[in-house]
């Protein structure tokens, strides 16, 4: 699992390792990783033409020390210092000796404009807002060069904690971060601004305790899915119930319990005016010419995909005693007061608009502020909470804790019906034991990852994500 710590506490986790170790160390730990990476992008370090944007903390002086160990391989190196009178004195002087030189903001923009690669050394983990008004034009140069683009621990600009972008900020090829992810590098808007990431351990031991993000991997999700004991019967598996689908939008309905038969549980029952549709193309689906509530035992709900505006199936299912999962249409028809006092578990599966309208705010700021958003969601409802979009977040009920980020998928799984897809996997996760948090975690990794294989660089519908659950599984599974 991939793990994330906030600002604080990897200052507290840097402090605690520098005073173990001899001065300067740790910087030049962070720099013989940098330099590696840097070298590993460039191929063919020597003659190659290095720019340094060098600002005023230790991110400048991580870049000048990684330049001196490039100038030294034969790169030509020349650092741009933003602050000349701040520049990290060893770090520069390192430069100077190894052949490198320093020069002002006034040719940084010819120079980054001419560079094979350009190290983004402007702002580091204290960053606030977005850049400032002397280092915005050399982000203008790199985003116009041709060069490539290593940020030194985060790209200037974005916000290390939260993953917002309040302003201007430089756009990274590779960014390589030190000791542990930030969680601005793993949410959106920022991740857009990191590229690929690379991991450079230097000794860092921040408390488990203390986790802001996790990303489930492959080995974490195989461990949560659901497996079927050689007693095991269907009933014994769990049994996840439908409610969704109108007469108005019947193919939700479809895609929904299309998802949940490939979810884990054992059967799977369906409540509502789509019967027909979904039997058709389901046959082995458990439909019910009731309400929820004459559908049979279930041990797991999902209610709301496709449900147009009748409110009385949302209110009998969060009337039940088992988990329930709530998605689109449900999310607007439910009784907030409802939701909030059940004592079974709820799982609400909002993107961003729906999420908007549940906070009372504009799309873009939640889609700018994903992570207090989230949280503020989970906190709002006593809920655990997914919010779907390029970057899903999972926040368990009231907020705190370690959110989770889900690290699969395509931007080709923006398409219809692919949200009634995960709603019905998700469900049956729950049905099948799984607690809402790694119900949640593990449908959306396996949806994403099943999305990836329909799409292939292609479009994809979310019934081809739907037939491709069994191989993502599969894939997990190893």
């Amino acid at each position: 699992m991939r793990t994330a710590y906030g600002v604080e506490t990897v200052r507290a986790a840097e402090r605690e390792l520098m005073a173990r170790l001899p001065e300067g160390a740790l910087m030049q730990r962070a720099a013989a990783g940098l330099a590696a990476a840097c070298a590993d992008l460039l191929g063919r370090v020597y003659g190659s033409r290095v720019v340094l944007l060098v600002g005023s903390g230790d991110n400048g002086g991580d870049a000048l020390f990684a330049g001196a160990r490039l100038a030294r391989r034969g790169a030509g190196v020349t650092a741009v210092l933003l602050a000349p009178g701040r520049a990290h004195p060893a770090g520069l002087a390192a430069l100077r000796r190894a052949g490198g030189r320093a020069v002002g903001t006034a040719a940084g923009e010819e120079l980054v404009e001419k560079a094979d690669l350009v190290v983004d050394g402007i702002v580091g983990i204290g960053g606030t807002g977005g850049l400032r008004a002397e280092a915005e034009p050399l982000a203008g140069a790199a985003a116009r060069s041709r060069a490539a683009v290593v940020a030194v621990d985060l790209p200037s600009g974005v916000d290390p904690g939260t993953g917002e972008v309040r302003g201007t900020a430089l756009r990274a090829d590779l960014t390589v971060t030190f000791g542990t992810h930030k969680p601005g590098l793993l949410i959106d808007p920022a991740r857009a601004y990191a590229g690929v990431v690379r991991l450079v351990d230097i000794g860092l031991a921040p408390p488990r305790d203390a986790v802001e993000l996790e990303a489930l991997q492959h080995a974490d999700v195989a461990r949560l899915l659901p497996l079927p004991a050689a007693e095991s019967d269907k009933y014994r598996r769990g049994v996840v119930g439908i409610a969704a689908g109108s007469s108005r939008y019947p193919g939700a309905a479809v895609l929904a319990v299309a998802g949940a038969l490939r979810g884990g549980a054992g059967a799977v029952r369906y409540a509502g005016p789509a019967g027909d549709a979904v039997i058709a193309r389901f046959p082995e689906t458990l439909v019910s010419g009731g309400g929820p509530r004459r559908a049979g035992r279930v041990q797991a709900w999902v209610v709301g995909p496709g449900a147009g505006d009748d409110a009385a199936p949302v209110a009998e299912v969060l009337a039940a005693d088992v988990p329930v999962l709530i998605d689109a249409d449900g999310l607007r028809l439910a009784d907030p007061e409802a939701v909030r006092g059940r004592a079974a578990p709820t799982l609400m599966t909002p993107h961003a608009g729906e999420a908007a309208a549940l906070l009372g705010v504009s799309r873009e700021e939640v889609e700018g502020a994903r992570l207090a958003s989230v949280r503020e969601l989970a906190a709002r409802y006593a809920a655990t909470v997914l919010l779907k979009g390029s970057t899903t977040l999972v926040a368990a009920p009231g907020g705190a804790g370690a959110v989770r980020v889900n690290p699969t998928g395509t931007s080709w799984l923006a398409t219809a019906g692919s949200g009634d897809v995960l709603s019905g996997l998700t469900g049956s996760l729950l049905a099948a034991g799984l607690r809402p948090m790694d119900a949640a975690s593990t449908g959306a990794y396996l949806h994403g990852l099943s999305a990836r294989f329909a799409a292939d660089g292609a479009p994809v519908s979310a019934h081809d994500v739907a037939e491709n659950i069994p191989r993502a599984w599969r894939e997990v599974r190893g």
